[in-house]
């Protein structure tokens, strides 16, 4: 029971009740929380990690410390300027995320560091933060893994991209693993649009924010904005007449790939009626409302930690499907 991306290898399938109901995160920190939301986070996949340890954060961060500091004096992190060639990493577990007993908990990495000329009482900065998790994991694919790999395929950045390098590039000699950007597909971007849509029921999403780019000369750029009453009339149609058919008290809480084409069918054919401009031409880069946005580029920013889950266990299924086999 997870997402499932449609591709052309699995079939459309619903998803699980987890994807349309917010579940409470008591069991996270609020300070771990706050961290998580209102950034903007650069998408990546990473192979499973051989030998690693939840018990050895604190070794890891020492090790990943040392390591950024001798390639920061050697003059290899040119991109890290107007720092001190000392760094403090911490790496911690982010407690309350996992859904499943088959999910790893969630590993937070951050680099403190002071600026060049900062004064000794000065504090240190965070200057860089990553984490990596997974949230409803493919239980079989979890479950076949041997003993030493731990999988957090899901990796989230944001700083400098001297830091994000030299952060993957430890990670990869201590664990043998390998990273790969995450693009945020259109399917996924669609999904997204779906179900923040959905989610105006409980929370004012305020409007839906859609950007395309069609194939002319020179290439046009399309911000289509749609209100979010409106755009909640259309999902609530779309989901009515699906609903036709039998649907169970699971299939209520579930999104079906073919409702959010049909979703999106209809946000398109309203703006062909208006401007006579074909959007199933181009391409969907951006998907945006007050809960967040979403780039093509593989860049997520999530606005309220009310959806946290359904959106991460999304996305840590598009980076177990984006992993080479």
């Amino acid at each position: 029971h997870r997402w499932l991306i449609p591709t052309e290898k699995t079939p459309s399938r619903p998803c699980p009740q987890s994807s349309l109901l917010h579940r409470p995160l008591e069991k996270v920190k609020p300070e771990h929380l706050a961290l998580l939301v209102k950034t903007e986070w650069q998408l990546s996949y990473v192979t499973p990690l051989y030998q690693f340890r939840h018990t050895q954060l604190k070794t890891y961060a020492r090790q990943l410390s040392a390591f950024i500091a001798a390639e920061k004096q050697q003059g290899l992190a040119v991109e890290v300027g107007g720092l001190q060639n000392t760094f403090k990493v911490s790496f911690s577990v982010l407690q309350g995320l996992a859904e499943t007993n088959d999910d790893p908990e969630t590993v937070l990495i951050q680099v403190q560091s002071k600026p060049m000329f900062a004064r000794q009482e000065d504090p240190p900065k965070t200057v860089w933060s990553g984490w990596l998790s997974c949230i409803n994991g493919n239980p079989e694919y979890l479950q076949s893994l041997p003993k030493d790999f731990t999988c957090l395929p899901l990796f989230c950045s944001k700083g400098a991209e001297g830091l994000s390098s030299l952060v993957k590039s430890w990670l990869q000699r201590t664990f043998d693993c390998c990273f790969g950007p995450l693009d945020i597909n259109q399917t996924t971007l669609q999904w997204l649009a779906a179900l923040w849509t959905n989610c105006h029921m409980e929370t004012n999403i305020q409007k839906l924010k859609m950007i395309w780019t069609l194939p002319v000369v020179p290439p046009l750029q399309v911000t289509y904005t749609v209100d979010s009453d409106d755009a909640l009339e259309l999902w609530r149609s779309t989901r009515e007449s699906s609903a036709e058919k039998s649907r169970g008290a699971e299939d209520e809480v579930c999104i079906d790939f073919s409702e959010v084409t049909r979703f999106m069918q209809g946000l398109m054919s309203h703006f062909y009626r208006h401007f006579r401009v074909d959007l199933s031409a181009g391409e969907l880069n951006q998907v945006s409302s007050a809960l967040g946005s979403a780039k093509l580029n593989g860049k997520i920013k999530i606005s309220s930690s009310r959806y946290l889950i359904s959106i991460f266990s999304l996305l840590t299924e598009c980076a177990l499907l984006k992993m080479p086999i």
